[in-house]
């Protein structure tokens, strides 16, 4: 197999790695693309992590890439970089079930934005990846796809509802891919399976169809490799009625170094004043990535929670609503279909009246302004990306109860409400080894600024254990 002078495989090389080799000529996209599909192949039936492969179409594209890299004429930043999106994220000619069989399976009509960006900078395009029904739940579980699982511990869940994303990215399928979220769907999973992301400002990078807190992000192994996949996906779209106005991010300097953090003001939140408490390893996995940014210069400070279980109630009822509602719309057979665990959630919702659902639907502005005034005085929060590690793979979530789904979002579902840019990084390990991710969030639109201090701390972080690798062959699936 063809390496290159660092001596990894050409499937473990980042993005930014592989950009520099093709460059320099020292293996093609072609190579590239063989190895990654080569180790997808050996991975693939424990993880699950994927819709709709496409090996030789992969190929195609990147025999495409290869030729306009001999003649020194790539298309945009990621030419011929393997890549995935979330299903969700359409692609022309292709049906997106949506992660449940309720949903009929017609062909997309259009690319999305992130997938129109993507072909337009010539990315190699290996499959979609998995997601649970609607993107209700932060596990792998779906009505629709094979049970995802986690590629540290194939016992575990890879997190959701960018399930197969998390896992593929920490499997090495590829360097880059593109996951979404409304209330930690990125960051969940990035910080489940040890990999970094970048939930931006509500609007930096189009979506469509737009709606209140969602947002898509890149999903990667590093920061730089997510860095340079901004370059892409920020680009403009006029389908997101909710997209920012374009700015030209200078991206490529999203090292600046460990000094980016001399001086900054961060705040510490350890509880987020709702839903499960943090577990004892997770805190003390924080507060060691807390004394990392002081020995740096920060100035870092304890803050109080500005969360409260009134506002993630009134979310998770007014969302309850919402999926009643779209259930209702269903023909039998069809809402017959949607797992039950969501079926009962949305269900729960039937006797809420109009006073009811109003309240609950004033929390997600109470929240913003309770997000953007915990920020007077801060540069950036740091705080568990979630309360536990991962949970069962066959769970719907970590409580596995349809009146208590979302007692773990506390940390992560504020950011998504008051727009402002938040990411995961790896910050240690459980005992039995599973990963635990530090949220990194800062001021609205300062998602460069998140980019930095992430870097900064991937730099200080303690050793990093190697990637988890495919299980033997004589090993059996786990039940």
């Amino acid at each position: 197999m063809t390496k290159q002078s660092t001596g990894h495989a050409l499937h473990e090389l980042s993005a930014v790695e592989l950009i520099e080799g093709y460059r320099r000529r020292e293996f093609s996209p072609v190579e590239v693309a063989r190895s990654v599909l080569g180790h997808i192949e050996r991975w693939e039936r424990h993880l699950q992590a994927l819709y709709l492969p496409h090996p030789e179409r992969a190929l195609e594209q990147a025999r495409a890439s290869e030729e306009r890299w001999l003649n020194r004429r790539p298309l945009g930043p990621i030419d011929g970089v393997p890549l995935t999106l979330k299903e969700n994220i359409a692609t022309e000619g292709e049906p997106t079930p949506l992660g449940t069989a309720a949903v009929e399976l017609v062909p997309a009509p259009a690319d999305a934005p992130a997938a129109a960006r993507v072909r337009e900078s010539g990315g190699v395009l290996l499959a979609k990846t998995t997601m649970p029904d609607y993107g209700m739940l932060s596990s792998g579980l779906s009505s629709f796809h094979p049970l995802s699982r986690n590629p540290w511990n194939l016992g575990m869940t890879p997190g959701g509802s960018s399930a197969g994303a998390g896992a593929a990215a920490a499997a090495g399928y590829g360097p880059l891919h593109v996951g979404t979220d409304i209330g930690g769907s990125l960051r969940l999973p990035a910080g489940w399976c040890g990999i970094f992301t970048l939930k931006p400002s509500l609007g930096r990078i189009p979506i469509d169809p737009p709606y209140t807190g969602r947002a898509a992000g890149p999903m990667t192994r590093t920061v730089t490799d997510s860095a340079l996949f901004m370059q892409v996906l920020a680009r403009p779209d006029a389908r997101d009625s909710m997209s920012l106005p374009f700015q030209d991010i200078a991206w490529q300097e999203a090292d600046a170094g460990v000094a980016k953090l001399k001086g900054l003001r961060i705040g510490l939140l350890l509880e987020a004043g709702c839903g499960l408490a943090v577990l004892p390893q997770v805190k003390a996995a924080v507060e060691h990535a807390a004394r990392l940014f002081e020995r740096a210069g920060a100035h870092v400070q304890p803050i109080p929670p500005f969360m409260t279980q009134g506002m993630l109630d009134g979310m998770d009822h007014f969302w309850r609503m919402r999926s009643h509602v779209d259930m209702k719309a269903l023909p039998a057979d069809c809402r017959e279909k949607v797992l039950p665990y969501i079926r009962a959630w949305a269900d729960s919702a039937a006797g809420l009246g109009g006073e009811a659902v109003f309240k609950a639907a004033s929390q997600f502005h109470a929240t913003r302004v309770a997000a953007v005034n915990a920020f007077r005085g801060f540069d950036y929060v740091i705080s568990p990306v979630s309360p536990v590690p991962a949970f069962p793979a066959q769970l719907p979530s970590p409580t596995n109860d349809p009146l208590r789904p979302l007692e773990h979002i506390g940390f992560t579902v504020p950011y998504n409400m008051s727009e402002q840019p938040a990411a995961s990084i790896n910050c240690g390990y459980t005992p039995d080894g599973l990963p635990i991710g530090l949220q990194i969030a800062g001021q609205r639109f300062d998602d460069l600024g998140v980019l930095q201090v992430a870097r900064a701390f991937e730099l200080l972080r303690d050793p990093q254990r190697p990637w988890p690798q495919p299980p033997s062959e004589a090993l059996d699936h786990v039940d």
